[in-house]
């Protein structure tokens, strides 16, 4: 069952908390986080990617690049940018999208549960990334990414959240450059804490919806301070780590599609042929195509649009093999553009849902060849896979809208 507290956050002052919230540190390159910081001095990103405070060139993994996250972000509370509530409290984090609203409960989750199991994954990481964040999280003593978790929606829990929203004032209430409405509410009513860690301690597990690398670094550095500390109790923060908990009936998971650098050796004609052997193949009758159901592919080739879909034959029905996403990798980028690996080829590249389809047929005309739009993988499907004990092939799953960093940083000192 999960196991969740409330905890101390460190958190932006009402007035500071529109500038300092930033997206995700991972969904920049080096250059745009630049423009951003530039832009945007007191943006979380600033601390999330603190070689943004040195001469272009930097090593973004050099030591000096952490000691300067953990001044920064010292320098923060210094200077009342951020503040830490003198009491543990639970949070809701309420975002709205095209008029769609998701509602999570922020807390701290168990790096126990992640270790036994409760707290599900559906992903494999990468060692460097991974390495990435276990060294700012162990300079800086604090999570500031928060992982992204959902569980199967219960109406005791929800109960709990609508009385929250309709008896109290949010604590921030603002619209992000994207257009999403962040509001936040604390809560430090005891009883009502005290029943939310009690119904959700009859949850039988949380997933892993976005934030793998950062739980898996936020994991590693509890058992390396337990190392550090032999006498540890359980008790200390840094066995927990910072968690925002959504119930799935509110999210949403866009398309996640490919393009590909090139035709695979075929001309264009040849390319149709050869993917006829495991999809159905015809003209698409609108422009772009964006398949409708499960088992239905966009796929753009230079410059046309067919709608695909795949053989039944060729289909499996195991919780991963009847995904979209593995069976174009099964079928058709292995065996057809021979790309064992799609994290590590450089012929294929991965555009979120997002951006539309406008961005495939963008990519199209500035050297891309080929594209694959997708349906949606749902959320039953990541919940059957992690059920399953089993993972997902890279790149399945694209939730909108993104959590924001620097709205809740959990401190993680002994």
């Amino acid at each position: 069952m999960a196991s969740i507290r409330p905890f101390k956050a460190l958190r932006p002052s009402r007035e500071a908390a529109a500038k300092v919230a930033a997206l995700p540190y991972d969904v920049y390159n080096r250059k745009e986080a630049r423009a951003v910081v530039r832009a945007n001095p007191l943006s979380f990103l600033s601390i999330d990617r603190a070689e943004t405070a040195f001469p272009e060139g930097q090593d973004i993994y050099a030591p000096c690049v952490y000691d300067k996250a953990a001044e920064l972000l010292a320098e923060a509370e210094k200077r009342g940018i951020l503040v830490q509530d003198p009491m543990p409290c639970y949070y809701l984090y309420e975002l709205t999208m095209d008029g769609r609203v998701q509602t999570g409960l922020v807390a701290v989750s168990a790096v126990d549960d992640y270790q036994n199991g409760v707290i599900r994954r559906h992903e494999n990481t990468l060692e460097e990334k991974e390495q990435d964040r276990i060294r700012h999280v162990d300079v800086t003593s604090a999570q500031t990414g928060p992982i992204f978790l959902a569980y199967r929606a219960r109406n005791d829990i929800r109960e709990l959240v609508s009385r929250v929203k309709e008896t109290a004032d949010p604590e921030n209430d603002f619209v992000s450059d994207d257009g999403i409405r962040h509001r936040t509410w604390v809560i430090t009513d005891p009883e009502t804490v005290a029943a939310i860690t009690r119904r959700f301690a009859a949850v039988p597990n949380t997933y892993i919806a976005d934030g793998h690398h950062r739980a898996a670094s936020a994991v590693k550095v509890s058992l390396k301070r337990r190392a550090e500390h032999p006498d540890f109790t359980g008790d200390e923060e840094f066995n927990y780590f910072l968690s925002v908990l959504f119930p799935d009936d509110e999210l949403k998971i866009f398309d996640y599609n490919r393009v590909l650098r090139d035709l695979a050796g075929f001309t264009p004609e040849g390319l149709i042929n050869r993917l006829e052997e495991c999809m159905t193949i015809e003209e698409a009758p609108k422009k772009p195509y964006r398949p409708k159901k499960k088992g239905e592919f966009g796929l753009l080739v230079v410059d046309r649009w067919y709608r695909a879909c795949a053989r039944p034959d060729r289909c499996l029905f195991d919780p991963v093999g009847t995904l979209d996403v593995a069976f174009l990798q099964r079928e058709v980028l292995g065996p057809v553009w021979k790309i064992a690996d799609p994290r590590k080829d450089a012929r294929i590249d991965f555009v979120g849902g997002i951006k539309g389809l406008g961005e495939l047929e963008k990519r199209c005309r500035e050297g891309y060849s080929a594209a694959f739009a997708m349906y949606p993988t749902s959320i039953g499907e990541l919940f059957a896979v992690a059920d399953a004990g089993l993972l997902m092939p890279p790149k399945s799953t694209w939730f909108e809208p993104k959590l924001r960093s620097g709205l809740f940083i959990h401190k993680i000192e002994r």
